[in-house]
């Protein structure tokens, strides 16, 4: 038995012989910490078969691969159920709500198969708490507190379930090193091994991961590569909204989203979360504007809202919730180059109603709309939509998907929606709402308030 000992970045995973006081990858200071390696000369690992090479048009594909996890939020975000055989990774913030996702997914696939949950945050008796809750009973679901990865390989080989859920990834650790469980080594390690152990056993795997103070999963950014789905739980500890995120997904399309409700009998389904973000927009407020935004393949209907006030100090501030800050800046600028409204010298401060982060350009025109709105003291029309992205010259640019975005609009009731010239050509247009093509920013604002 040999002993090394390695200093790992606690960002990035980069690893060094000796301590740096800033790591050369990820240029973070003060995040190299000493961790102890024991290379075992002999290794108790069992390696795989060899693979057989095989032509891609002789392997076999059904839809029996995948299983519906009872949840169609879930299903939506894994792109139509859970793979066999694949490793999936979700990350969220402390309380977020991803353990009670879990369980009530587990609870369902558990009538497909027998569901294996290794918690190694809580006791076996804290999770049938839980459970109890959510009402989860289903016998098929298997308990087991354990942070030994060792041990957990060994009942998946003997009970051989379906589905083995892990909880979390931060704290369970491979007896074949001496780092601390949550380390780099040790995360890597053990993702590397629960891969082989999915692969091989043909097991489908949840791994549940924390995230850092940024918002991004703690452990090596590799961890991230190795899995087939990465999932995000986002949301406002002051809303009862939970939007989960696909941003990597081997098995579907990536930034489709599944949105819940927070309730007291766990996370509950919104299937239509456009009337729940718009149900308490308020009436004849300048400022608010309706935004038609595409989340994956799912259109969505969201209330941006924005405040011009005069500057308080001598910087104005810019204060932007759910929005790029750098974003908001640029169209700020477009607002005072292109159409002379004075907005450099006020405070100005946008947000998100419902505490949804967009990042997608089709949301510009509603921002710029927003913004003019408060600034001129003019009143958007309750039943207007708009949608477009904004260029640097004040152009508005066509945008993905306009027909999905006009529709949902058009079933919720709006009877006008601004939308980009290039995006009229070949429309399809739904009955009841009338679209406006424009090209430039001025033409909204012309559209919108009939002059600025």
């Amino acid at each position: 038995m040999k002993q090394k000992s390695i200093y790992s970045c606690q960002q990035c995973g980069y690893q060094s012989p000796k301590w740096l006081g800033k790591c050369p990858d990820c240029n973070q200071w003060d995040t190299l910490v000493e961790e102890q390696v024991v290379m075992n000369k002999r290794s108790s690992r069992v390696l795989p078969p060899p693979a057989v090479v095989q032509s891609i048009s002789a392997v076999s594909v059904s839809d029996d691969d995948r299983v519906s996890c009872g949840i169609a939020e879930l299903d939506r975000v894994l792109g139509g159920g859970v793979v066999a055989g694949s490793l999936s990774l979700i990350g969220g913030d402390p309380g977020i709500g991803k353990s009670t996702l879990l369980i009530q997914a587990a609870d369902r696939l558990a009538t497909h198969g027998p569901v294996l949950y290794a918690t190694a945050e809580e006791s076996a008796r804290q999770v049938r708490m839980r459970g109890d809750r959510l009402g989860a009973n289903n016998p098929s679901l298997l308990l087991l507190a354990e942070t030994s990865l060792e041990a957990i390989i060994d009942r998946v080989r003997e009970i051989k379930p379906a589905f083995l859920i892990i909880d979390s990834i931060q704290t369970i650790f491979t007896a074949g090193l001496e780092s601390a469980p949550g380390s780099v080594s040790q995360v890597r390690e053990c993702a590397g091994r629960l891969m082989q152990l999915s692969k091989g056993e043909g097991v489908s795997t949840f791994i549940v991961g924390h995230v850092t103070k940024d918002g991004s999963i703690a452990g090596p950014r590799m961890l991230e590569h190795m899995v087939d789905t990465v999932l995000y739980f986002e949301g406002d500890a002051g809303h009862p909204y939970r939007i989960l995120r696909a941003v990597k997904n081997r098995f579907g399309s990536t930034n489709e989203i599944g949105v819940f409700s927070m309730r007291e009998e766990g996370l509950v389904e919104v299937p239509n979360p456009s009337e729940l973000f718009l149900a308490e927009r308020p009436d004849g407020a300048a400022g608010s504007v309706v935004v038609a935004s595409l989340e994956g393949s799912r259109p969505i209907l969201i209330e941006l809202q924005a405040l011009v006030s005069g500057a308080s100090f001598g910087t104005p501030r810019r204060t932007t919730m759910g929005l790029d800050h750098n974003r908001a800046s640029l169209l700020v600028a477009v607002l005072e180059k292109r159409v002379g409204l004075s907005l450099l010298a006020l405070d100005i401060f946008l947000n998100v109603a419902g505490g949804v982060k967009l990042v997608e350009p089709a949301i510009d025109l509603g921002v710029v709309a927003a913004l003019a709105s408060s600034h001129l003291n003019r009143v958007v029309p309750a039943r207007t939509v708009m949608f477009g992205e904004v260029g640097l010259t004040g152009e508005v640019r066509a945008v993905l998907q306009p027909e999905l975005r006009v529709k949902e609009a058009a079933r919720l009731g709006f009877n006008r929606c601004f939308l980009p010239q290039g995006n009229l050509k070949g429309m399809k247009i739904p009955d009841g709402i009338e679209l406006v093509g424009v090209k430039n920013v001025s033409e909204v604002l012309d559209g919108l308030f009939e002059s600025v």
